[in-house]
């Protein structure tokens, strides 16, 4: 059967139909092979019966001219009054005829004899086979099947004398009483069968659908973000079994990739904070060098300007020293999020009171829904919510009054927190880097900022992307589940 024909339907509806129409294909095969079986040993037996009708007839007939040696013409003579007899005994009228096809002697009067005369093709078929010849007819008279039987008569040295007729009126109905109780029985039997068959298919097509849609959806909850992938418990030994298995191997193997590819993640990011951390504090660390050095060479104690001299030297030192306890609170804040709280909040009232901190009327908030829920840690949301609102802020044009959307939606069991701008834009080239712990597009920070957003968020088991075109501004989507 062609595949095109199952296009649209889906897997549990082609097993089912599939293992109904060999259900169906089974029923009526097994129903139809022995009707026919039946059909057949009736006819057969309504042959036998006429037969043995015809073979009484002319063992009479025989018998009656044994006695002597007969001729053609001295049948009507032999058989004067035995022909009545014998018609009676067997109930059925005897017509004779001549080798030629005439009439010779009936039980009936001539005159009531319909046929006079023998077609000379049965003649001819009857002398050259020497069997017995039938012809199937209906009398619509008698509302009867009619069977013309024509049977060869032999005298005492087996020479033909004489052609016998005998119409045979029967009803062939009789003969099919045990195939209509078959029928009748088979089609109580064949609608059970077809209610069973249904009912056995859709049973058997559920319980296979069942199955492979929970080994989908096991499959497709496998991520490498995914903390927990559990195994399938499948006890049958069947295909399915097989495929459980392998699943049971590969997220085996996939765990075991996941801890390789966490730990060398994980090597290569404090590398590059090394790299950073490192590179932050050699900047101050260089004009903190050249200070002492300009202020021990040009060192005079007698200088009466030499008190203002040590005061601004101090001055920059200890700036530049605030500036590497910056950037090592910065740096450490990022290697250790606070542990999560996690508690049911309303995320509506959340967000207003996080804005509100701005005090800034060019920041407009939006929402699908007065109420939306969700299990999350406050200080989480208030450390993304302002870090991207002040992102935001910070992209403000010379061109324009800056404008910032922040729109809070809920879809089914997802929540899309969407911050959106009118500034500067960023170029398509560097979306990806700018979650890096190490990048940064402003000239100040140390681009740490999105990366412990995106770091968060993932804790969630939830998404941020990021759409912009230069020059018209940005708009950064949080997806999370409610957690509900």
């Amino acid at each position: 059967m062609s595949i095109n024909m199952y296009k649209g339907y889906s897997l549990r509806n082609r097993v089912f139909f599939g293992f109904l129409l060999v259900c169906l294909l089974s029923v009526v095969a097994s129903s139809l092979v022995p009707f026919f079986v039946l059909k057949e040993n009736s006819v057969q037996q309504s042959e036998i019966d006429m037969q043995d009708k015809t073979g009484a007839v002319i063992r009479y007939l025989d018998y009656a001219v044994s006695r002597t040696r007969v001729e053609t013409r001295d049948l009507k003579q032999v058989l004067e009054n035995k022909i009545f007899e014998i018609a009676d005994i067997n109930r059925h009228d005897v017509v004779l005829y001549d080798l030629k096809g005439n009439y010779l002697i009936s039980n009936k009067e001539e005159s009531l004899v319909e046929q006079k005369k023998v077609p000379i093709n049965i003649v001819n078929k009857i002398l050259a086979t020497n069997t017995r010849f039938d012809i199937k007819g209906y009398d619509a008279s008698k509302d009867a099947v009619l069977t013309s039987s024509y049977l060869l008569l032999k005298n005492n040295d087996l020479e033909p004398i004489a052609i016998v007729y005998i119409p045979l009126y029967h009803d062939e109905s009789a003969y099919f009483v045990v195939l209509n109780t078959y029928v009748k029985y088979i089609i109580l039997v064949d609608i059970f069968l077809i209610i069973f068959s249904i009912w056995f298919s859709w049973i058997m097509s559920n319980s296979l659908a069942k199955n492979i849609t929970k080994f989908s959806d096991m499959i497709t909850r496998i991520t490498l973000f995914e903390n927990e992938m559990r195994p399938i418990r499948y006890y049958k030994n069947d295909e399915l079994n097989a495929l459980a298995r392998a699943y049971n191997r590969m997220i085996l193997q996939i765990q075991d990739q996941k801890e390789r590819l966490r730990f060398k993640a994980s090597e290569e990011a404090w590398r590059e904070m090394a790299k950073q951390v490192a590179h932050e504090v050699k900047n101050p660390l260089t004009p903190m060098k050249l200070t002492i050095q300009n202020f021990e060479r040009k060192f005079d104690p007698e200088d009466p300007n030499i008190r203002e001299r040590v005061k601004q030297m101090s001055k920059t030192m200890v700036d530049q020293i605030d500036l590497i306890a910056t950037v090592a609170s910065a740096f450490s804040e990022f290697a250790k999020l606070p542990e999560k709280n996690n508690e049911v909040i309303n995320l509506n009232t959340e967000v207003e009171d996080i804005l509100r901190v701005f005090n800034d009327d060019s920041i407009f908030m939006h929402s699908n829904k007065g109420n939306i829920m969700i299990n999350m840690d406050r200080i989480y949301l208030s450390r993304i919510i302002t870090n991207l609102v002040t992102n935001a802020r910070q992209a403000e044009s010379e061109e324009r009054k800056l404008i910032i959307n922040v729109d809070v939606e809920q879809h089914q069991r997802r929540v899309m927190i969407s911050v959106q701008d009118n500034g500067i834009g960023i170029e398509e080239s560097i979306y990806e880097r700018i979650f890096e712990p190490n990048f940064t597009s402003k000239n100040s920070g140390m681009g740490l900022g999105l990366s412990m957003v995106r770091k968060m968020i993932e804790d969630y088991k939830g998404e941020i992307t990021v759409k912009s075109e230069v020059g018209k501004g940005s708009t950064f989507t949080i997806t999370l589940p409610t957690n509900l």
